[in-house]
């Protein structure tokens, strides 16, 4: 969409399916549960509608395949390949919801996020976490937790653990680069909150006095579905492939898309389909697993990729654009870019927007030579990276795992904060850490 010729109007659509995320399960809850498809599709069809009058059914079109085939489709093939084979790895053994057990492994699934993507940790982790705390009354904050570091914070040292990193991984960024210049960041988010966790859980041990339910026997710690694990490690090496490995290009209702990206599509659903074909029903329903978590997510981010394509548009317009005065911000008087400034910037709208393409959108304002930035641009490309994905944390829309998480939790019924009520949380813990950050590092 031509980003220079757009007014805030056309983020109206955007606002609307964000809006109705966040109050339409506190005021029209059955409305909202039964029909957020339908919802979800009104929003996105408000936008295509007045576009095609606009600037005519071809253009409307080209956006909305432009959409679809080369952001959302890789997006939810890749989330359903980590959701379907995560979901089909039972973590068994006698686990106890107490502070220092629920601390261990939100430490073992921030690492691993890093190594096989925030989805893939938390997919693995979430219902292991949500079978040991069964007992307690107290947990909600455990779950928030979760998606503060599982989700999110510890997807920060290679782009297999975050979307953002590994769009910058296709654009020439060095595959260890994050792992040797955001080690500092993610050691002091992830010591902070991990600490504050441990202090809050605690605290609401102390308070609740749970009675844990007796144990016939202690069984220890073992892995079930080991098929599972393998083929995450597939989806793993296919992400890496693809960022390595050139094919070419072919066009794909009229856009044009990487071979390499093509296959890797195709092999998401192969190993999806592998992952239903030899995992046991009676592990999946022994893990807890369903289907509803990855159907929101799939009906709701289809409309929130269509909903921000202005918005986006907007911003790649930088200077022309009607996000002038925002794009200004990030450099001073002698046009030299603010690294503070990118971080929040990217950190803000990441928390928004989904942080992947706000990652690229900075990535460009900051000039999008991956040489440079990697060199003399840094501190910058550092800022940038940080924004996109620790504040991605800062909303459940963020980044798609949070919402995944929350569905999840939700669906084996323990209650979680409302759109505005996480908001909170996150403004409550992670603005201040956040700050510190800037302070220490930006």
């Amino acid at each position: 969409m031509p980003g220079a010729e757009l007014s805030l109007l056309w983020a109206v659509p955007f606002a609307g399916i964000l809006l109705s995320i966040a109050l339409m399960p506190l005021f029209a809850g059955h409305l909202w549960h039964h029909h957020y498809g339908k919802i979800a599709a009104g929003w996105a069809a408000l936008l295509l509608v007045p576009a095609a009058l606009v600037f005519g059914i071809d253009r409307a079109w080209y956006e909305l395949t432009h959409v679809m085939v080369l952001e959302y489709v890789p997006f939810i093939a890749l989330l359903l390949a980590l959701y379907t084979a995560g979901g089909g790895v039972l973590l068994k053994g006698s686990l106890v919801g107490t502070p220092t057990t629920n601390t261990a492994l939100l430490a073992v699934g921030t690492v691993l996020a890093s190594l096989m993507g925030t989805t893939g940790a938390a997919m693995l982790l979430i219902r292991p976490v949500l079978r040991a705390n069964a007992f307690r009354k107290q947990k909600t904050h455990t779950f928030v937790f979760f998606i503060f570091l599982v989700a999110n914070i510890g997807g920060s040292l290679t782009p297999v653990g975050d979307p953002p990193l590994y769009l910058g991984f296709l654009r020439g960024v060095s595959f260890f680069w994050p792992t040797t210049h955001l080690f500092g960041e993610f050691l002091l988010c992830a010591v902070v909150l991990l600490a504050i966790y441990w202090l809050l859980d605690s605290w609401a041990w102390a308070r609740e006095k749970p009675v844990p339910p007796p144990e016939e026997r202690k069984e220890p710690l073992s892995i079930e579905g080991w098929v599972n694990v393998w083929l995450v490690g597939a989806i793993v090496a296919v992400v890496i492939a693809m960022g390595y490995v050139k094919l070419g290009s072919v066009y794909v209702l009229g856009q044009r898309m990487e071979v390499e990206r093509g296959i890797g599509i195709l092999l998401f659903l192969a190993i999806t389909l592998a992952s239903v074909r030899f995992t046991s029903a009676q592990l999946r329903e022994a893990n807890g697993f369903a289907w509803g978590a990855i159907l929101e997510v799939a009906k709701l981010f289809a409309a929130i990729f269509i909903c921000m394509a202005p918005v986006l548009a907007i911003l790649r317009a930088g200077a022309d654009g009607a996000a002038a005065p925002l794009v200004a911000l990030t450099s001073d008087a002698n046009g030299q870019p603010i690294p503070w400034v990118y971080f929040w910037l990217s950190g803000t709208l990441s928390s928004f927007l989904d942080n992947a393409p706000t990652y690229i959108v900075f990535f460009e304002l900051a000039g999008g030579d991956p040489a440079f930035l990697m060199t003399q641009g840094a501190l910058t490309l550092a800022a940038i990276s940080c924004g996109a994905v620790f504040m991605g944390a800062n909303s459940y829309i963020g980044n798609a795992p949070n919402f995944m998480v929350k569905a999840i939790v939700e669906e084996n019924g323990v209650r979680m904060p409302s759109f505005f009520g996480y908001c909170a949380w996150a403004a409550v813990f992670l603005l201040p850490l956040f700050v510190l950050v800037t302070l220490v590092f930006f």
